[in-house]
């Protein structure tokens, strides 16, 4: 029987599948709606997949996970090719590229906590590292598409992912098992983020004294 530590790695390679898949589905729907050709929706969702993971990992100083497992790579590409034969209406495109990055938000934020943990990272770079892992794609791919970030549109996003990551270290260091803890965090930042999605939630505007 496989043992804990086993179980925590497919828990975490498991989640890390899952963010791939549903931030390449974002990265795809905006392609979309940007009229691109395949090429474009394979960079693009490739890019959303990877971006965070991959300056989460030339930060720790750990192999980049794709170049280590190119199918991690291959995997997000093949999705985002998929997607351009299945798009759907403008609508529903603009909805579930939302609601797919809210999803890759939190399983990024978490996975990245996770494993700056397992490298035996201090607290507050396991909470940048889970940040950085679940903002980073979207911030490339918003910027590929001369769009506005939502990291700086005022909105509930990066906020939730560090609240998730937070909650995931406070847990572990609790005693909570880490799958259960992701899990906790997952929940925390997906949550948040539908709230403000759904009651169109932001944190507010700079105002200077003069009214500027």
């Amino acid at each position: 029987m496989p043992g804990a530590q086993t179980w925590i790695t497919i828990y975490i390679d498991a989640i890390g599948y899952f963010g791939l898949v549903v931030f390449a589905v974002s990265g795809a729907l905006a392609a979309a709606r940007h009229r691109m050709d395949p090429i474009g929706f394979i960079l693009l969702g490739a890019i959303t997949a990877i971006g965070g993971g991959t300056v989460r990992d030339l930060l720790l100083g750990r192999p980049v996970f794709w170049v280590e497992e190119p199918y991690q790579i291959l995997l997000p590409a093949f999705v985002a090719l998929l997607t351009y034969f299945f798009v759907p209406g403008d609508v529903a495109r603009q909805k579930g590229m939302i609601w797919s990055d809210a999803l890759g938000l939190a399983a990024f934020a978490v996975q990245g906590a996770q494993i700056a943990l397992s490298e035996g990272a201090r607290p507050a770079i396991v909470i940048i590292m889970g940040v950085t892992t679940a903002v980073g794609g979207g911030l490339l791919r918003d910027v590929l598409c001369g769009e506005r970030p939502y990291i700086v549109q005022g909105d509930l996003y990066a906020s939730t992912a560090l609240a998730g990551a937070s909650a995931h270290l406070v847990l572990v260091n609790l005693g909570v098992a880490a799958p259960w803890s992701m899990l906790v965090g997952f929940m925390l930042v997906f949550t948040l983020r539908a709230w403000a999605i759904i009651s169109h939630i932001q944190l507010g505007w700079y105002r200077s004294k003069a009214g500027l």
